[in-house]
């Protein structure tokens, strides 16, 4: 109940911050470079990125500082590998359902999803968000045929150096409430899942103090290819 009536009387605050940085936080570009290509030698793996911003590697200049160009580096050497990114910055779980429902089928061995941030930021009640994220791992698994999805999870948003408090306090509380949904769904729907909490540096991080930098990107594709690897063997 105090968490509530701290919300209310915080809300003319959060609006006015929320605001303020959407208008004045720096705006980082997708990086350049190829979305679809093959590369390495051995046996063929299908991989697909997908989701938001940090799926696109918004945070480095090019592709191969990103998640993509560093699992590629991770993977290429076991596989052939047949890589795939979509992903777009301001993505929901929404509007990425809607794209992959329009989209031709395609087959994919392995899915790595990014997804969460934007779902924080545009409020997203708990049971709109977990029932996207469940058409999005059924859609990837039927349509899309999918036997390892591995979810991010949505990272802390409270310890964002752009965010000013109490708005990061705020987006702190409801990005641990759906990571959490979505820890549990993973469990549920027999995805993996990587928790982010994985780099508790904020220097990692991109300049604009709220996406990923080189390091990070690494970070967490070294993470990945231990999941797929894994499930190699």
């Amino acid at each position: 109940m105090s968490y509530l009536i701290a919300k209310i009387g915080l809300a003319p605050i959060l609006l006015a911050q929320g605001l303020f940085v959407a208008t004045t936080m720096e705006r980082l570009p997708e990086p350049h470079g190829e979305r679809q290509g093959i590369d390495g030698q051995g046996p063929r793996l299908r991989l697909l990125v997908l989701g938001d911003s940090a799926a696109a590697g918004v945070g480095v200049q090019t592709q191969q500082e990103a998640l993509l160009g560093n699992l590629m580096t991770q993977l290429s050497p076991h596989f052939e590998l047949h890589w795939k990114l979509i992903a777009r910055t301001g993505a929901t779980s929404n509007a990425t359902l809607r794209h992959l429902q329009k989209i031709p089928a395609e087959p994919f061995d392995v899915v790595v999803t990014s997804l969460g941030v934007n779902d924080v930021v545009t409020n997203k009640t708990t049971q709109t968000f977990l029932r996207e994220q469940k058409d999005i791992i059924t859609l990837l698994k039927t349509k899309f045929t999918a036997s390892q999805i591995i979810l991010f999870g949505i990272p802390p948003m409270g310890e964002f150096p752009a965010l000013p408090q109490p708005f990061r306090w705020y987006l702190g509380d409801q990005s641990k409430h759906l990571d959490q949904v979505l820890e549990c769904l993973a469990a549920t729907e027999q995805c993996d899942y990587i928790k982010q909490d994985l780099v508790d540096d904020p220097q990692l991080m991109a300049t604009d103090g709220f996406h990923p930098g080189h390091g990070i990107y690494t970070i967490w594709a070294n993470e990945v290819a231990k999941y797929i690897l894994r499930r190699e063997v």
